[in-house]
């Protein structure tokens, strides 16, 4: 069924749908990953995005078992309980997929979580018009005329709304971490439990200071939207570094610990996302390739004296990283724990845990 996508300077760019019949608005992204997507649609990041696919031929390789479970209860190959991207658009779709493991084609599985998907579209053209006027909203049409207006989901309190409302235990070893969850993905809750570690999973939103007593150390984890709404986090982070409680963040947690701190933020032109992104380790002077998935970035002119910038995209020289001097606190923009992408960072987990 023909397919649009409808952009705010009157644009309309169209292409075919597979299978999910929906309308939708969002914001649209582009991603320059080649494969990993079942990991990537499900990463809660990715809350009210429409999903730009670089790499002009993905899919063939199907989508894995969706009710798998690991030995912690979470999804075996996904990042979260379900699909958050509003829709996705590639160059070329491949309903043939092959794979031992996998058991559905991409196009049931979307329908399956009712996303809308296009196929068909010059993906190279969209995203050079991304990088030239920055992520731009956009509305897609499928069938029925599409009446909704557009949205800035960056207007929203996202991460609350991808969160866990309850709290949630996993493991149960000596050290106790609180994981506040602004949209954790799974393979970072997989990664602190590799050590002796019982893991607090509580809401974003959570006062989690008045539980001081029950854990060692607080992890911020990554989640969508614009950091400087999270007022309610912001404030129980500054409780945490007047007690000089040990912080590690990871993406959005990076952005929080910031302003805690007085810092700033700002939105990037059009983000970062894909599986090579090199950053500097200020420290070392050497290179690792990282995973990323944010649209937002620490102003580093903002950083008080007593925070030192601690890792730097070598693509843009922007922050990627933050190291307080005096306090047991530190934050990466990147996705240390990978899933999609290199594991050459992974060894922040283990600072982290010695920390305390």
């Amino acid at each position: 069924m023909l397919a649009k996508l409808i952009l705010p300077d009157g644009e309309t760019i169209t292409g075919e749908s597979f299978w999910y019949e929906g309308n939708t608005t969002g914001e649209v992204v582009f991603n320059t990953w080649m494969t990993w997507y079942p990991e990537t649609l499900t990463d809660p990041s990715y809350k009210s995005q429409i999903l730009v696919c670089t790499y002009p031929l993905l899919w063939n390789y199907g989508v894995p078992d969706f009710t798998k479970e690991d030995i912690f209860w979470l999804k075996k190959y996904f990042e979260s309980d379900t699909v958050h991207i509003a829709a996705l658009i590639v160059s070329q779709y491949s309903e043939n997929y092959n794979h031992h493991e996998w058991d559905m084609s991409l196009s049931d599985f979307l329908k399956h979580h009712k996303i809308p998907a296009i196929t068909g579209i010059d993906t190279r053209y969209l995203t050079q018009k991304i990088r030239e006027a920055g992520c731009i909203l956009g509305k897609i049409e499928i069938g029925s005329k599409n009446t909704l207006p557009f949205h800035d989901p960056n207007t929203d309190l996202l991460s609350y709304q991808v969160c866990y409302q309850e709290k949630q235990t996993y493991g149960d070893g000596s050290k106790k971490i609180y994981l506040v969850d602004m949209g954790v993905k799974n393979n970072i809750i997989r990664n602190l439990l590799q050590f002796d570690t019982t893991i607090i999973r509580v809401p974003g939103n959570h006062p989690f200071m008045n539980d001081i007593d029950e854990f060692d150390g607080i992890f911020i984890s990554n989640g969508p939207g614009d950091p400087a709404l999270y007022t309610e986090t912001i404030t129980e982070i500054k409780k945490a570094l007047r007690k000089n409680i040990p912080i590690l963040g990871i993406c959005l947690g990076n952005q929080l610990l910031a302003l805690a701190a007085g810092a700033k933020t700002y939105k990037l032109p059009y983000g970062h996302r894909g599986q090579n992104q090199p950053c500097k380790d200020l420290e070392t002077g050497k290179c690792i390739i990282t995973s990323q998935n944010h649209s937002f970035a620490i102003d580093e002119t903002s950083l008080p004296s007593s925070i030192k910038p601690r890792f730097h995209n070598i693509n843009d020289n922007t922050n990627e990283g933050i190291k307080f001097t005096r306090k047991n606190a530190r934050s990466v923009q990147f996705h240390p724990e990978s899933s999609p992408g290199p594991n050459d960072a992974q060894y922040l987990f283990q600072n982290f845990i010695n920390s305390l």
